[in-house]
């Protein structure tokens, strides 16, 4: 359990590094070009902070996951909060992303697939270390 809450820490922090290039990977220069300032402004600012978010979620998984797996409320509730959020994010990849928005060219269907796999691990990891933390399941 230890080494999955580390792979998804790094997971994490890369994915969450991956915000600083990803307005130019997805080519929101062109997307963007119609849009008011206020609103473009807008969306780089809360790509950021989802950045910041990926690799603060990351970086306790990956320096602090014998801590996470000790008993104790303090680890009980940050892997609660992982797993309630990363759960939700599953959640969303499949409420907020109908095929007809991902069907439409080969990369985006590999990130529905590719994000799909890797939300429901990062959901399953932190919730099965939080089951072993509340001591239901023992790693």
């Amino acid at each position: 359990m230890t080494t999955q809450l580390r792979l998804v820490g790094v997971a994490l922090v890369a994915l969450g590094l991956a915000h600083l290039v990803l307005p130019r990977l997805l080519g929101w220069s062109t997307d963007f070009a119609a849009i008011r300032p206020l609103t473009r402004q807008i969306m780089h600012c809360h790509t950021f902070f989802i950045g910041v978010v990926c690799v603060l979620c990351g970086l306790g998984p990956l320096l602090l996951a014998n801590e996470l797996l000790a008993p104790g409320r303090l680890p009980t509730a940050v892997l609660a909060a992982e797993t309630v959020f990363w759960g939700l994010r599953w959640l969303a990849q499949f409420g907020f992303f109908p095929p007809r928005v991902w069907r439409a060219r080969r990369l985006y269907v590999a990130g529905f697939v590719g994000f799909s796999v890797l939300w429901t691990w990062v959901g399953g990891v932190f919730a099965l270390a939080l089951a072993c933390s509340l001591g239901v399941w023992s790693a």
